[in-house]
């Protein structure tokens, strides 16, 4: 049974992938052509992101959506 993604625990994951990244949110933003503001509110989580947009960022942190919400969704 897959277990309960939650809002934090995407956040968290997020995060953790643009930090692996070695990348900073200005610079992920300037990658997605939103403001650094936009980065900023969905980590700390006073945005939400639609499924589009989980998946645009996972690119843009240079990474496979399918790999990492596999694995997102396996922890």
């Amino acid at each position: 049974m897959p277990k309960k993604l939650t809002k934090e625990k995407l956040i968290s994951f997020l995060i953790q992938l643009r930090k692996e990244a070695g990348l900073t949110q200005d610079q992920v933003a300037k990658i997605l052509g939103k403001p650094q503001s936009f980065v900023s509110k969905y980590e700390s989580g006073e945005r939400s992101l639609d499924f589009i947009e989980v998946i645009e960022v996972i690119e843009a942190l240079g990474s496979d959506p399918i790999t990492e919400i596999s694995k997102l969704i396996a922890n």
